[in-house]
């Protein structure tokens, strides 16, 4: 049984290395414009309220989480929208474009966008593949070598790369959700009167970076994915 493969390097240092990249842009560009104040003064917390409040989400609650850095996120079972200090405080066009962003979601869910009902549908099983199939992969290859036991082995550890497919199918589906919240985030924005025109392009420049790595986690994930599909399948021979 191998035990280090030099396969898994080749496959997987080229995104190892575009993840890094995609995410040094997402800092460099949130850094940037988290110095840039919007004319109007609202912060994140305030420009996310008109947005959601302006489409009738009343009911969808704003909390700020401890600590600083990007946790931004929206729970749709929860109908929260929770937001870092440096988003939620912050009256810069950083913080309102990220802030606009997650508003973004909760209007996905409210008008029951099918790609974000698809991803959340499948967050359940996605939990499984990221942290049991790695674990039942190797079990298959261990059944396989020392004991011998072939084709249970092969079984378990194609069990495990089902696992790894949903990840990766996962990922392409929040590209096309990720996607369009930005979308709706730079439009309402601009047409709400929170950012000029000027300042929709440093919004622009920070969703846009964060885009790039949703797109580079897929191809992590789809590459890994093809990686085992090798793996397993030059085992059988």
């Amino acid at each position: 049984m191998v035990f280090f493969d030099p396969l898994f390097l080749l496959f997987m240092i080229p995104t190892m290395i575009l993840g890094f990249v995609a995410q040094a842009a997402v800092k460099s560009k949130f850094s940037k414009y988290a110095k840039v104040r919007t004319m109007r003064g609202l912060t994140g917390a305030q420009a996310a309220r008109e947005i959601l409040d302006t489409n009738g989400l009343y009911d969808v609650r704003i909390e700020e989480v401890g600590g600083k850095g990007l946790g931004d996120h929206y729970d749709p079972r929860a109908r929260v929208l929770r937001l870092s200090q440096d988003v939620a405080r912050h009256p810069t066009v950083a913080a309102v474009g990220v802030a606009a962003h997650e508003a973004g979601h909760a209007l996905q869910h409210a008008a029951g966008y099918a790609p974000l009902k698809l991803r959340s549908a499948m967050v359940p099983a996605v939990q499984f593949g990221s942290n049991l199939a790695p674990m039942i992969i190797i079990g298959g290859f261990f059944l396989q070598a020392v004991f011998r036991l072939t084709q249970l082995g092969y079984a378990i550890a194609w069990t495990g790369v089902i696992g790894y497919g949903l990840v990766a199918v996962f990922s392409v589906v929040t590209l096309p959700v990720e996607l369009d919240a930005s979308a709706r985030a730079k439009k309402l924005l601009y047409q709400y009167n929170i950012v000029d025109k000027q300042e929709l392009q440093g919004v622009s420049a920070v969703l846009n970076a964060a885009a790039w790595t949703y797109v580079v986690a897929a191809l992590a994930a789809i590459v890994q994915l093809l990686y085992w599909v090798l793996r397993l399948s030059g085992s059988r021979r």
